[in-house]
């Protein structure tokens, strides 16, 4: 019998079933299209062998006017510089604290820091300075000025502990002096939904900590696996009934007695689980209640990252914005932390730089600069032209503000050839340099488009693609359209298998462009998870949709360097930057990755993972499945193939039957193979191709097969 060639058009269509996708591929990892093919997508190699505290959530690269090269990062707990092999801690410092006093146990590395009020949480970081050590137990200054710390529980409203490198020496109480440098605090680690009307059940942390004076076991029971009260270290600040966080458990209580939290009730909501003594316990106000701290933020940690010439921008999401001047400027940059940029408001959703006409714009920011009260989120102020420090408008400077009134907040923006476009939670609109007098002009050019994170858009060749409030895709490209997607039931849903996106962690997703392979990656939470863990890729060029679970927290195209730079986030890990002591992972790791090389996961020091890819077609059948078919061989036709591939005919004779490979298979493909005898049979068949191994690459051409009727019954 002659061959049949097996057509099937790129791209995945997940909008319908396996049996009626004839002629289209379904599903797949770790591969994309080019030139109408599928293929296994390119590796990843480690940059450097050091790990970054927390999840980054924003990257930019730049140079300065001597063309060194930088990249810029930012994560929950700190803002780092990457340049020439290694990274560079230029966090910016919060307000000092003075007053302290340490205890510490004889042989003990635990001291205790002794300062009213201190406002830490487990995990925050800091520096000492000034540092007279206490007395008698065996450290000298340098034991705590030489490199960060981390808090490592908070056991009152007025002390912590840390971790020292060695033990103490003597017991001794409220001893020495030291001033503290808090880490400026971008914001919690995931998202985190507040109460209220519309914003979900649990949520609202209030900043009033405590810790645990006792284990909490996995029951519905008290302290030590007993009765109905909870002791605490310390019940200061606590309100007298209401609802306390422990880990993943929200637990509520009725009263105080001393430090018992009484009449308890366990996991009223997150997960059950035990707890032991010194676990850090948060108070969460109750649905409709209003906050107790004006410090609650339920968006996630994120900044925004631009250039203003040579000089670094950077806003923490609804916080102050910090400047750094680079190696060109200042020759002790690397060890120079990043400074607010005076004159600029104290809170802005984002920040962002009009380039051709030289002004800094911050969305979302203070009506009266400098009160973070004031805070609007449609509010909108931008820069005299050539100066940062300059916002307040007067008859001699082009500085100026907007406020915008289509939707709640501005989510985001993204710079296009000759205007920024703005994203509200419902709308779109233009903002366009005009000249004096008004300088900008701002107009609204869609609805019912919102942006669903700060980082879910991108331009790319004259366009905008983002991901929408509600779900979908759109793109501006003189008008807002929707963008038709083959794949949006599997990442807008969770119905069934498909693996939908977290909504309530939506400003967790990010856009990134690789322009060598003319896609956009969306990498997203699924439903249930905090942390991004899937993907969805559109080709700009092809018009094609393929998903995946490559987890990436941001992505910097291949620019001023060789390949694409991206970050991966390790909730266990143990980060080694900066060098802190006392490390532990409850901040998680952050590794740094050079995308597009080779055709493995290579760690810092070479040793490779394989990038187990596959590619998984409809079902084809002959004669509208009327009658069985026969498939006795088939010729592979790979355009590339490195090692083995593994094929895989899978069969069913309904469309509700469960797909089994053919008898013989799966089958080893090489080089050197001419064709595989298959003795397959069935109503439907379809198509896997994958790879198993390291150092495998492939990219699949056409799929020829002897395929004939073989009768109506099984």
């Amino acid at each position: 019998m002659p061959l049949t060639n097996v057509q099937i058009r790129p791209g995945f269509n997940k909008q319908v079933t396996e049996t009626g996708a004839q002629g289209q591929w379904t599903d797949g990892d770790f591969v994309r299209f080019r030139y109408g093919l599928p293929e296994k997508i390119g590796g990843w190699q480690q940059i450097l062998p050091k790990t970054m505290v927390g999840p980054v959530r924003e990257q930019l690269v730049w140079a300065d006017l001597e063309g060194r090269r930088y990249a810029a990062l930012g994560t929950n707990k700190v803002l780092a510089i990457y340049y020439e092999g290694s990274f560079y801690d230029i966090t910016p410092f919060d307000t000092a604290l003075t007053g302290i006093t340490f205890d510490t146990v004889d042989t003990s590395a635990t001291v205790t820091v002794n300062k009213n009020a201190h406002g830490f949480i487990v995990g925050d970081l800091f520096t000492f300075t000034s540092v007279t050590p206490p007395s008698g137990a065996g450290y000298v200054a340098a034991d705590f000025e030489t490199n960060t710390f981390q808090v490592v529980t908070v056991p009152t409203l007025d002390t912590f502990t840390i971790t020292m490198a060695s033990a103490a020496t003597a017991t001794t109480a409220a001893s020495g002096a030291a001033t503290i440098n808090p880490y400026i605090k971008p914001g919690p680690l995931t998202q985190t939904v507040g109460y209220g009307f519309g914003t979900g059940t649990w949520g609202g942390a209030s900043g009033i900590l405590g810790a645990l004076n006792g284990a909490l076991l996995d029951d519905t029971n008290g302290t030590g696996g007993v009765g109905t009260s909870i002791t605490l270290v310390s019940t200061s600040g606590f309100p007298t009934s209401g609802t306390i966080k422990v880990g993943a458990e929200f637990i509520s209580y009725t009263g105080i007695s001393g430090n018992d939290l009484t009449g308890i009730t366990r996991d009223v909501g997150g997960t059950r689980s035990a707890h032991s003594t010194g676990a850090t316990v948060e108070y969460y106000t109750a649905w409709g209640e209003a906050s107790t701290a004006s410090t609650v933020r339920l968006d996630p940690a994120s900044w925004s990252l631009d250039h203003f010439g040579e000089k670094l921008i950077a806003t923490i999401k609804n916080g102050k914005t910090f400047e750094w001047n680079p190696i060109s400027t200042n020759a002790s940059a690397l060890i120079t932390r990043a400074t607010v940029v005076s004159g600029a408001p104290t809170e802005s959703v984002m920040s962002i730089v009009s380039e051709r006409d030289r002004h800094l714009i911050l969305l979302g920011t203070e009506t009266t600069i400098g009160d973070p009260d004031t805070q609007d989120k449609m509010f909108i102020r931008f820069s005299d032209q050539e100066n940062i420090n300059e916002y307040a408008p007067t008859s001699i400077n082009t500085s100026g503000t907007f406020r915008i009134d289509s939707g709640v907040k501005i989510v985001g923006a993204a710079k296009a050839k000759d205007y920024i476009l703005i994203l509200t939670d419902t709308s779109a609109y233009i903002m366009q340099f005009v000249g004096p007098p008004f300088t900008f002009s701002i107009r609204q050019v869609g609805s019912n488009c919102g942006l669903i994170g700060q980082h879910a858009i991108k331009y790319v060749n004259g366009r905008v693609w983002w991901m929408g409030q509600s779900g979908g895709f759109f793109v501006y490209d003189g008008t807002v359209k929707d963008v038709p997607c083959l794949v949006e039931d599997f990442v807008f849903t969770n119905k069934g298998n498909n693996l939908g996106v977290n909504y309530d962690s939506g400003e967790l997703i990010y856009a990134g462009l690789n322009n060598l392979y003319e896609e956009i990656n969306w990498f997203y939470p699924k439903y249930g998870s905090t942390e991004t863990d899937r993907v969805v890729t559109y080709n700009y060029v092809e018009d094609t949709w393929t998903t995946g679970s490559l987890s990436r927290t941001s992505w910097a195209d291949k620019t001023l360097y060789d390949n694409p730079y991206a970050t991966k986030f390790n909730g266990a890990g143990v980060p080694t930057f900066p060098t802190i002591q006392g490390v532990t992972n409850v901040n998680g790791a952050s590794t740094y990755y050079a995308h597009e090389v080779g055709t493995n996961e290579v760690d810092s020091i070479g040793n490779k993972t394989a990038i187990t890819a596959f590619i998984q077609s409809g079902d084809f059948n002959l004669g509208e499945g009327e009658v069985f078919i026969s498939m006795r061989r088939f010729v592979p036709d790979f355009k590339l193939l490195t090692g083995d591939a593994q094929v895989t005919i899978n069969l069913r004779d309904y469309p509700a039957d469960a797909a089994v490979s053919s008898p013989l298979g799966p089958f080893t493909i090489n080089s050197s193979t001419d064709k595989v005898d298959t003795r397959a049979r069935s109503r439907f068949a379809s198509l896997k191709i994958a790879n198993t191994s390291t150092d495998e690459n492939w990219r699949f051409g056409t799929f020829r097969a002897d395929v004939q009727p073989d009768g109506m019954r099984g």
